[in-house]
């Protein structure tokens, strides 16, 4: 079967240029969102609702270019294999499970692969997941859809902060629907937002030909590009969006580049040669990835990477309690001490600690392993340290992933 829809299936002209237009881009998103890893298998496939037994088999060609409302929308549609227990999450939790594991990683692929000056007005999801309820008489599995469309410009904004206020912001003025109903899917609180559906962004796309549309059109995002404003900039964070509003860039930090990270390594090559050598001696680090100054999502972080002395069965945990016990046990009470032999004065907006974490071997002889990160901003970590907020709350303003798939992390629920 095709990995893509083909331009011929498609009888609206406009969409079927857009289809051919994109033909190879989508094709390339289609393959590197089957190559991700998530906590439970997700497929993507024009249909949702479908039966795990089925899903695999499915016709996968769940990208292709839709009319909703009066947009021109991106449709990405898959069913995921999660069966939540609603007796413990709640369905603004459930909600939030899949947004941080299901669409996040999806929208990283796709603002990574087409442009931001796209010809269309919008990128949104239909995911499917399983709500699971149990009563003393029988137990019941239903299905759930999560709808969500952003705007072309708020799913970039979205795939670049890391912060969860400037995410929730853009959620408040996204289109979400779950169950079929209009909803105010919560990143930071249990219970979902009270909703004003007048405030959501409802806009129309704008003629380009037209003087409304030449200051607002996507060509001109060089003005509002979402690599130029980092976590907490105000651009972020106003719920109120006009479609003539332009953001104040004037306290912007420009994206980190590839020559920054070789003017850092210049800088502290001294003192990463001796972090390295004191780590591996107290702290764990692997030979074989000493520490470096990396770029990630345009911004500069201190990559260190050590090796877990926790043993774990993951047929007796999940990767959530593993995360969590990596954190609590391993990490935490190290840090402050790998910390104080990090150069405070470098110009960087994070650490990432990676941890290695050993599994037992596969029944043929062959080892296992798997890979933590913990992305920390830099001024959280050394509060953190210096006792002056908890674990839970650097934890909520950091990014925690496993295998590079990005998890939410609640310390004492997975205790």
């Amino acid at each position: 079967m095709l990995a893509q829809i083909s331009p011929n299936e498609i009888r609206n002209p406009d969409l079927k240029a857009l289809e051919t237009q994109y033909f190879a881009q989508l094709k390339s998103m289609n393959q590197a969102i089957a190559k991700l890893h998530f906590p439970f298998p997700f497929y993507l496939s024009r249909y949702v609702g479908l039966e795990p037994s089925k899903q695999a088999e499915s016709d996968s060609r769940g990208l292709e270019f839709v009319k909703f409302q009066d947009r021109t929308v991106l449709k990405v549609t898959g069913n995921y294999s999660a069966a939540y227990n609603t007796e413990k999450l709640t369905r603004n939790e459930r909600g939030v499970r899949t947004f941080r594991d299901i669409i996040l990683p999806c929208l990283q692929v796709i603002t990574q692969t087409i442009p931001p000056d796209g010809n269309f007005d919008s990128v949104g999801f239909e995911i499917a997941y399983h709500a699971r309820e149990h009563d003393k008489a029988f137990d019941y599995e239903g299905k759930e859809t999560m709808v969500m469309v952003f705007d072309l410009k708020d799913a970039f904004l979205m795939s670049q902060t890391t912060n969860d206020q400037s995410k929730q912001d853009i959620l408040n003025r996204s289109m979400i629907y779950i169950g079929g109903e209009d909803y105010g899917l919560n990143l930071l609180e249990r219970d979902p937002t009270v909703i004003d559906t007048q405030s959501r962004s409802k806009s129309k796309k704008i003629d380009s030909s037209s003087s409304a549309g030449a200051s607002t059109s996507m060509s001109r995002l060089s003005h509002t590009n979402p690599n130029l404003i980092p976590p907490g900039n105000p651009a972020l964070t106003d719920s109120s969006p006009s479609p003539r509003a332009k953001p104040d860039l004037s306290q912007a930090k420009p994206a980190a580049t590839p020559e920054d990270v070789e003017k850092l390594e210049a800088k502290y090559h001294s003192q990463l040669i001796t972090l390295g050598s004191d780590g591996k001696a107290k702290f764990q680090f692997v030979d074989y990835d000493p520490p470096a100054f990396v770029v990630i999502n345009k911004q500069m972080a201190l990559q260190m990477t050590l090796r877990n002395t926790l043993r774990f069965d993951p047929e007796r945990s999940s990767i959530y309690k593993r995360a969590a016990q990596t954190f609590d046990l391993f990490l935490a009470p190290k840090m402050k001490d790998i910390l104080d032999e990090v150069p405070d004065d470098a110009a960087i907006d994070f650490y990432n600690f990676s941890v290695v974490n050993a599994l037992p071997f596969t029944s043929n002889g062959k080892e296992r392993s798997e890979a933590l990160e913990y992305l920390c901003p830099k001024n959280l970590a050394r509060q953190f340290v210096n006792s002056e907020i908890t674990n839970q709350e650097l934890i909520d303003k950091s990014q925690v992933l496993v295998n590079g798939v990005r998890i939410a992390l609640n310390l004492q629920l997975v205790e």
